[in-house]
């Protein structure tokens, strides 16, 4: 697929904000017929221009009501590692995420806990401990707020992905 046009934009847009959204009520918002419209989903994928789809559970309700990032920062002669450190890392229980950075950490590590116990005893024992690691640094997420279920409907994307910063 060439270009990502402004209906494919709306087309991943609505999707982000709704997954499981039937191709006939996608056409609809998005304005196209529903061939089309699945025509248009289905050469999204092939592209790799949409990857997947997510649910997005409420971890509370599923007993880890106690979500954190951990920063990471690996020693300096353990930088040939950071590939296989990521690997092992995001196999751990209770990882939901982890995110590699440029900047003074070298990774966010998204973490869904039972309690505050759990998540001292998981960085001092599965992050602390490690032998590449330098230090770790962690923050209780109080809330979450995921971007696209916030913003209004329709050909946002495309302003997202052009916005000049300070100049909203």
């Amino acid at each position: 697929m060439g270009t990502i046009d402004e209906i494919d934009e709306r087309i991943v847009w609505e999707l982000c904000r709704e997954g499981r959204l039937p191709n006939k009520e996608l056409a609809e918002r998005v304005g196209i017929a529903p061939s089309t419209c699945l025509m248009r989903v289905r050469a999204l994928q092939a592209s790799g221009a949409l990857r997947s789809f997510h649910a997005q559970p409420d971890w509370a309700s599923m007993g880890l009501p106690i979500e954190a990032i951990v920063a990471v920062r690996l020693k300096a002669q353990a930088r040939a590692q950071i590939k296989t450190y990521a690997q092992r890392v995001i196999t751990l229980p209770n990882v939901l995420n982890v995110f590699f950075l440029g900047g003074a950490d070298d990774f966010l590590i998204h973490v869904a806990c039972s309690s505050t116990g759990q998540l001292r005893d998981f960085v001092a024992t599965e992050l602390s401990l490690d032998t590449s690691v330098a230090s770790t640094q962690t923050n209780i997420i109080f809330d979450h707020l995921i971007g696209v279920e916030h913003m209004d409907e329709g050909g946002t994307w495309g302003r997202i992905r052009d916005a000049v910063p300070g100049q909203r």
